[in-house]
């Protein structure tokens, strides 16, 4: 018998019930503490908003996680296996989830958070999970192992920043997290995975849960609050994972897909590329890389007057336009040629927006 829609079943129900039940004792907490997200020049809020909102996606994840784990082990043959990498993985996310609560709680200089980001990601190869096949990409199939591994290490830090640099209006960041969570789940259930699906179930569950907080949610009734780091620096650390886990090319694993790195790139397109033009706009402006100013792709979009939720659908629907666009072109067009047409894509959006804003 197939229980894997009870196991999906049981992980959103557990996840669900913590978090939706958890989340209003949380917000009373930081209400009462000051807690608070104190705005910026980055940041469009205006008012003090407690920040600790991500502080539930990891425990929620691990208490369904372990539900699911026992009920099928009591199901099915009575044994729970984890590898290697699964230890990794999980003391990885555990030292970005501490160092997400501490940058919450007392603040935390970029150069800590960097390096505690870069130990985590240099743990990735070691563990076997690495980037060892390009697909075609620039005619590059298969790749050593060092250089898999630098390619590895930046990417995860790449996504890691770029997830969090992206949490700039309600729903935005989580939203994406959730759509690609949402893609790496299919992705994994139709290549007969199953351990995986289960997990981004759980993450899926905690990350709608906190949304309806955050977007929903009303200061004075102290029911709202953001993410903060913990939240998408978690968020970050996990899609990098599932990212890099398939895009690699294992065929003990996964069998041979000439599209999965393609896939992966696609799922974060709009993080990535948002922060690649946020850079080479600082660089080309002799502005601080790491300094704070409102030129991610929602501050342009707020400036042409869209309110903050017809920004989130608007960038949402861009999100699903190029995973649909290069899922269908993967079919027909080579991987390169593919992201050379992202780019086209991406730059011409933005210099039409540019226009309108100047308009």
């Amino acid at each position: 018998m197939n229980y894997t829609l009870i196991y999906y079943i049981l992980a959103f129900l557990i996840s669900f019930i913590f978090n939706f039940f958890t989340m209003p004792t949380l917000l009373k907490i930081c209400y009462k503490k000051r807690l608070y997200d104190v705005p910026d020049a980055r940041k469009v809020h205006k008012i003090l908003v407690p920040r600790l909102g991500g502080i539930l996606f990891l425990p929620s994840t691990l208490i369904a996680m372990s539900a699911v784990l026992m009920a099928r082990a009591a199901l099915v043959d009575n044994t729970i296996e984890l590898n290697q990498w699964t230890f990794i993985f999980l003391t990885g996310i555990f030292i970005i989830y501490i160092i997400g609560v501490l940058d919450d709680l007392i603040g935390l200089g970029a150069n800590i958070k960097f390096a505690v980001q870069l130990v985590t990601a240099l743990a990735f190869p070691l563990s076997g999970v690495y980037i060892n096949n390009l697909y075609g990409l620039f005619g590059i199939y298969e790749i050593p192992f060092y250089i898999g591994y630098f390619i590895t290490v930046f990417c995860t830090l790449f996504i890691i920043n770029a997830m969090n640099l992206i949490d700039g209006i309600d729903g935005l960041a989580s939203g994406i997290a959730a759509i690609a969570l949402t893609g790496y789940t299919i992705l994994f259930a139709t290549n007969g995975i199953e351990i995986y699906p289960i997990f981004c179930v759980s993450v899926i569950t905690a990350i709608l849960v906190f949304m309806y907080f955050n977007i929903f949610g009303d200061e004075k009734k102290q029911t709202k609050t953001f993410m903060g780091d913990t939240g998408s620096l978690t968020l970050g650390y996990i899609i990098s994972f599932l990212a890099i886990k398939y895009a690699m090319n294992n065929e003990n694993i996964l069998p041979y897909r000439p599209n999965a790195l393609l896939v992966s790139y696609s799922m974060l397109l709009i993080p990535v590329f948002d922060v690649a033009r946020v850079i080479l706009y600082r660089l080309r402006k002799h502005k601080p890389l790491f300094g704070a100013d409102k030129s991610h792709i929602h501050h342009k979009l707020l400036r042409t007057g869209m309110s903050q939720h017809k920004v989130l659908m608007t960038i949402y629907s861009i999100v699903l336009f190029f995973i649909v666009l290069n899922y269908v072109m993967s079919s027909v067009i080579n991987i390169t040629i593919i992201v050379v047409l992202d780019i086209i894509l991406w730059t011409s959006f933005n210099l039409w927006l540019d226009k309108k804003m100047k308009a």
